[in-house]
């Protein structure tokens, strides 16, 4: 009769599981017992790790794995149809070998996480142990509370610009790279980054800010940065630059909102040689100069596009760039190309101007009132006359002019680049820039990343990190859906819903088997640009 014993050696600490069965020995006339060493026992699960017979645990194979079935060490059946196609993406995106050479420790938990993010959308990690039971992922195993936050917080700053830098190779450096950020609330103010700030979301609770670069083409993330949560956006780009030349990408070109935008920003571009494309206010003084010139003509049919349904110029002029030398006490003046590119939409100019007149109105109002306010006290004095009467009491008189030159600029909006494009190029290319505010948007609503609670620094970068993993996955299913036109039919969750139910069975000594796969199973993982698990 077999039976498993458990056996701690005293030396190592390590628990072995032996498998004894009991036989009669004839010559002694009594029970005896034979040995075979089984594995060792993990500490955590409990579970036994197959061991070579000596106490070791079995070397992992340097070969590739290849797609598809392996031979099973224990009895099982699971959900595998929406883990599988994770797998298969990250081998398509180098990203489980590249996290691999990082965290050759810990990369199959690292997946884990990531792939019950996605899957378990707004849930907390105390229910891993739940979602593990059901579905087959790279580590095989629960993760408790306690071991996923250990895991984040052993997560170094090494690691993971190593991993930056080997995911920034596999994007191309010819295309625009999309920069952005926003901003986090957190409960716990006891995190030194996080402050009170200019919430993006008019959030009452402190915050950090995440900063963000994107392949437009890709559409992939491949960097993120926690900044604290008072800085401003036209205050990160310096860092972002040095952080890129640290990274070693020399050759950039950024998109950015026109919250960027500064002389100082624009100079260090120039002076880093490096591309760009940047919304700015209509209301700058060099922007309104060139504009003028073309004003009374700009609405003329030539400069219409029937595609976006607005009238699109571009003006080629100079910045006046300067470099301060502190090291040599002088500073270096030249003029650089730039090219800005106006745009004027009908639509627009009525909806601004509609909320013009409405603010008009109840400055106005205020005024006649007497009930005024101190923070419109500038814009009174812009567009009103007030003068005081015995007899009429208070009079208000609106400054024509004024309002005439308010009202001149609405409906355009403008981008400067130095790169040679036109006006409709510089459009698209600037609002592909989206791609970032949607994948903030998963961050803060799928991946449960809008309030967080984590108190320790390192457990919050390290649990940011991981979010990216997820973030990465999740950005790669989106493009694939768009350009197979899926959304008509399927939302995001509807397509993991859909390939989740397909279930794997795990045999020792077996093979692993998939279960029955429909037709539209399979035209879903072919959209994703992989290729379906063989099933019976």
């Amino acid at each position: 009769m077999a039976a498993i014993i458990h056996q701690t050696d005293k030396r190592s600490g390590i628990t072995y599981a032996y498998e004894s069965v009991s036989y009669w020995d004839k010559e002694k006339q009594q029970s005896r017992a034979k040995r075979r060493l089984i594995g060792r026992v993990d500490p955590e699960t409990g579970e036994i790790v197959p061991t070579d017979g000596r106490g070791r645990k079995k070397k992992e194979t340097t070969v590739a794995a290849k797609r598809g079935p392996v031979s099973s060490f224990k009895t099982a059946r699971s959900f595998y149809g929406a883990t599988y196609l994770f797998d298969a993406i990250g081998e398509k995106l180098n990203l489980a070998n590249d996290l691999k050479r990082c965290f050759p420790k810990d990369y199959k938990r690292i997946l884990s996480i990531a792939y019950y993010l996605i899957l378990e959308e707004n849930n907390p990690l105390f229910r891993f142990e739940k979602w593990s039971d059901l579905h087959k992922h790279p580590y095989g195993k629960n993760i408790t509370s306690q071991r996923s936050s250990e895991l984040f917080a052993s997560i170094t700053e090494e690691q993971k610009a190593d991993f930056f830098r080997l995911q920034g190779k596999r994007r191309s450096e010819k295309e625009f790279w999309a920069y952005d950020t926003t901003s986090i609330s957190s409960f716990s103010e006891q995190l030194r980054q996080v402050q009170y700030g200019k919430n993006k979301e008019n959030d009452p609770l402190p915050q950090f800010n995440l900063a963000m670069v994107f392949g437009e083409e890709s559409n992939l993330p491949f960097y993120y940065r926690k900044l604290a949560g008072n800085i401003p956006d036209s205050k990160t780009i310096k860092h972002l630059l040095s952080d890129l030349d640290v990274l070693g990408f020399s050759k950039v070109k950024l998109v950015m909102d026109r919250g960027f935008y500064s002389q100082e920003n624009v100079n260090s571009l120039y002076k880093e040689h490096l591309k760009f494309l940047l919304a700015t206010k209509t209301s700058l003084s060099f922007v309104k100069k060139e504009l003028d010139p073309i004003y009374d003509g700009f609405r003329s049919f030539e400069h219409y596009s029937e595609k976006y349904e607005l009238y699109a110029h571009t003006v080629t002029t100079e910045w006046k760039y300067h470099q301060d030398r502190p090291y040599k006490g002088d500073t270096i003046k030249s003029a650089k190309r730039m090219y800005i590119h106006y745009y004027f939409n009908i639509d627009k100019a009525a909806d601004d101007e509609k909320a013009f007149d409405r603010k008009l109105m109840q400055l106005r109002r205020e005024l006649e009132s007497g009930k005024r306010i101190a923070e419109h006290e500038n814009q009174y004095k812009k567009y009103f006359i007030t003068k005081t009467t015995p007899k009429r009491g208070i009079k208000i008189t609106v400054k024509e002019e004024a309002v005439i030159n308010a009202k001149r600029y609405f409906g355009f909006f403008t981008l400067i680049s130095n790169e040679t494009m036109d006006a409709i190029t510089a459009l698209e290319i600037y609002r592909n820039k989206d791609v970032v505010e949607k994948a903030f948007g998963n961050l803060k609503e799928r991946l449960n990343m809008r309030r967080t609670l984590v108190s320790s620094e390192r457990s919050l970068d390290g649990k940011l990190f991981v979010e990216f993993i997820a973030l990465i996955f999740l950005s790669y299913i989106k493009k694939q859906m768009q350009e197979k036109n899926l959304y008509k039919k399927y939302t995001l969750q509807g397509v993991l819903d859909k390939l989740d139910v397909i279930e794997c069975f795990e045999e020792p000594g077996y093979d692993l088997r998939v279960g029955e796969i429909l037709e539209k199973q399979k035209a879903l993982y072919l959209a994703m640009d992989v290729e379906p698990p063989s099933s019976l």
